[in-house]
């Protein structure tokens, strides 16, 4: 490989040639910094074609970052199997980017920081015994990477657990949106009141923050969480490009909501994130 540190973009579905225009304002900011780029299809990654995804990653290129759209934990294992055939590298390894992604495998490093937390793998038969786990009071639906909050009362937001009429209710309309999508299985968490707006997402690069962004949901609003806690559970976890979502509870205790891969954490708008990527070309492959 070449030792210079890159980062694989997802293609233009229309200009296969092209970054995504999404990331523009990361392509340019990855350029000032020394980094290499090079391109990857996403829409063949995800549909289990990963030869043909990274066609156009020259071989012996490399070591990458991956950054781009959102990629399930088997097709990212078999991206970094067809990188390594073209004699390339990732950084952050499969087996880490689940430990980043999936809620079952970052929340005991985090439990004291996080809600109470119950799963199953794929969509449980009875929702009820699941739910008894955390006991009586209001909870949200998820599956281990992702919530629709969107649909909060549809497919969220469950005013009392033991409910199981209305439990049943929203856990089936939340399996049923995700559809194909879902995740890994069903994760049902303790419903905490936080103040609306008060979220902030900490970029970590190697145990270390090295950038604070507003949440891509509220963008214009920075807040400025304390981090010793968090941090230490971020190196016990161990991947390398890690990011949190933080929000303030009512009673003024910050928590983390989610934690996350930052190969595929979103940035807000306007976020400045030369200084990231400077961190991520500066740390490259470990000695």
């Amino acid at each position: 490989m070449t030792g210079r540190t890159g980062f694989l973009f997802c293609a233009d579905p229309l200009r296969p040639n092209r970054p995504d225009p999404h990331f523009a304002d990361e392509v340019a900011a990855v350029r000032a910094t020394g980094g290499g780029v090079a391109l990857v299809d996403h829409e063949a990654l995800l549909a289990g074609d990963a030869d043909r995804a990274v066609a156009r990653v020259a071989r012996g290129s490399g070591p990458y970052w991956y950054r781009g759209w959102m990629v399930p934990s088997g097709r990212y294992a078999e991206l970094e199997k067809a990188l390594a055939v073209r004699g390339c590298a990732l950084l952050t390894t499969a087996p880490d980017y689940r430990r980043a992604h999936e809620l079952p495998c970052w929340y005991e490093e985090f439990a004291e920081l996080t809600p109470r937390s119950v799963w199953c793998d794929g969509v449980p038969k009875d929702i009820g015994a699941l739910a008894a786990r955390l006991g009586p009071g209001p909870g949200i639906v998820k599956d281990y990477v992702k919530s629709r909050k969107h649909e909060w009362h549809e497919a969220c937001y469950l005013p009392e657990l033991t409910d199981r009429d209305h439990l049943a209710s929203v856990v089936g309309r939340f399996v049923e949106l995700q559809g194909s999508f879902l995740a890994g299985g069903v994760v049902l968490r303790a419903f905490e009141p936080f103040v609306p707006g008060g979220e902030a997402r900490v970029w970590w690069v190697d145990g270390e923050a090295v950038l604070v962004t507003a949440h891509p949901d509220t963008p214009d609003r920075l807040s400025d969480p304390p981090l010793g806690p968090v941090g230490e559970a971020v190196r016990r976890l161990g991947p390398r490009w890690v990011t949190t979502d933080l929000a303030l509870r009512e009673d003024g205790v910050w928590r983390v909501v989610e934690v996350g891969d930052g190969q595929v954490s979103g940035l807000p708008a306007g976020a400045g994130a030369e200084g990231l990527f400077a961190a991520l070309v500066a740390a490259g492959p470990h000695s």
